[in-house]
């Protein structure tokens, strides 16, 4: 049996540790957003969806179906994860993903009636969850949500 030996080396001391748990936002963020999903996976989990999927099906209530770069864009995030992430709900007949009519070499996502009414039902468990965490975080929410997006943006 192996025996491992810690040593914390001088030139980089515990104390740097230290301050980076204290002052690192994207430890923070990411330590939060752990937090954030399991509460709302939980509470999703009675639909059979995950809250990524939940927001990727809610990007889609929209007028005219918007295009995958558009809705990778608007979720932060590549192209290929999206494709991926969107492989379970078409397989659960909750999206549909076409050709563009006007522009073949592009694809639109569609929500189908199928998940247009999971997330009729699933709106009130989120607006329950947001009400549940609003009220942990101290101060205005919504500027909190403000400054996040503002982050997101730049």
């Amino acid at each position: 049996m192996s025996t491992y030996i810690l040593v914390m080396k001088s030139d980089l001391p515990v104390s740097i540790t230290h301050e980076v748990y204290q002052r690192c936002l994207c430890l923070s963020v990411h330590r939060a957003a752990r937090a954030l999903a399991r509460r709302f996976d939980a509470a999703f989990a009675p639909f059979g969806i995950s809250h990524g999927q939940y927001s990727l099906l809610m990007s889609l209530n929209r007028p005219a179906p918007p295009r995958l770069g558009e809705t990778a864009s608007f979720l932060a995030m590549d192209r290929t994860t999206l494709t991926a992430n969107l492989k379970p709900l078409e397989r659960d007949g909750l999206v549909e993903i076409r050709p563009d009519p006007d522009d073949k070499r592009s694809r639109r996502l569609h929500l189908t009636p199928a998940g247009h009414a999971l997330l009729k039902r699933a709106v009130p468990v989120w607006r329950a969850m947001h009400e549940e965490v609003d009220a942990i975080v101290p101060g205005s929410p919504q500027k909190l949500r403000d400054q996040l997006s503002q982050i997101a943006a730049a």
